[in-house]
């Protein structure tokens, strides 16, 4: 009995990731469906070979982790009220495309 709970304990992160990426899977194939409504035959079937091999677009939240991270490296150094600020100023400005 302990040995299956040790052996469930292991393959759980890796049951979760799989699941995940089916999940980002699924979602990108809505989307192009969406996106491909109206269109019919080899239209259509290159449109979704196209969108379905372009990477996924980051949500907002990577965006802002993205972000985060960056401003975290360039505020490397300042301490108290001027971190505070530069930080403040620095999520605030617009992702770069």
């Amino acid at each position: 009995m302990k040995h299956l709970a040790f052996a469930l304990l292991i393959a759980l992160p890796a049951l979760a990731s799989t699941a995940h990426a089916a999940n980002e899977q699924q979602n990108k194939m809505a989307a192009c469906n969406k996106e491909a409504t109206g269109m019919k035959g080899d239209e259509r079937k290159t449109f979704m070979k196209e969108c379905l091999s372009k990477p996924a677009a980051t949500t907002p939240q990577k965006a802002q982790q993205e972000r985060m991270k960056t401003c975290n490296a360039e505020a490397k150094g300042k301490t108290g009220d001027e971190r505070k600020q530069f930080m403040s100023q620095c999520l605030k400005k617009p992702a770069a495309s």
